[in-house]
């Protein structure tokens, strides 16, 4: 064979390397493609003065409250996510800063779950120390919070 063959062969294996090992190679690859769908978690919280939930709770005006007693506020906790949430309980904020160390809160909520758009009713219970001395007005945040 001479050099015009060689030259021949070589050109012909290339145009088989270039334009038909892409059809050999869609021949060997596949691909599928598959639909998902999913939902998104969304946990959340509202508290109201009525178990219709009309009047949402801003503020709580606990009034006078004795050294040595306490007085009860009956709040009701919906669900406003989507999935079921149990609930806890703190507070921040206070002011004077000292006043956390002679009044608490407490709370009548067992640690049920609340399924989504349900609603529980929660009697909040605000104790006076007898013990306390030179706070004759307080502030504090309650802070509820449902977790899924």
């Amino acid at each position: 064979m001479g050099a015009k063959g060689k030259v021949a062969i070589f050109v012909a294996t290339l145009a088989v390397i270039f334009f038909a090992a892409p059809m050999i190679y869609g021949l060997l690859t596949t691909s599928t493609t598959i639909g998902n769908q999913g939902s998104v978690k969304a946990v959340g919280v509202k508290v109201y003065w009525e178990s219709t939930c009309v009047n949402e709770v801003s503020s709580i005006d606990w009034g006078v409250v004795e050294a040595g007693s306490s007085k009860n506020v009956t709040v009701y906790v919906k669900n406003t996510g989507n999935a079921a949430i149990t609930l806890s309980l703190s507070t921040a904020n206070w002011n004077p800063s000292g006043a956390s160390s002679y009044i608490t809160l407490g709370w009548d909520y067992g640690g049920e779950s609340i399924s989504p758009a349900g609603v529980t009713q929660i009697k909040l219970t605000l104790r006076i120390s007898s013990s306390i001395t030179g706070i004759t007005n307080f502030s504090f945040d309650i802070i509820i919070t449902g977790s899924g």
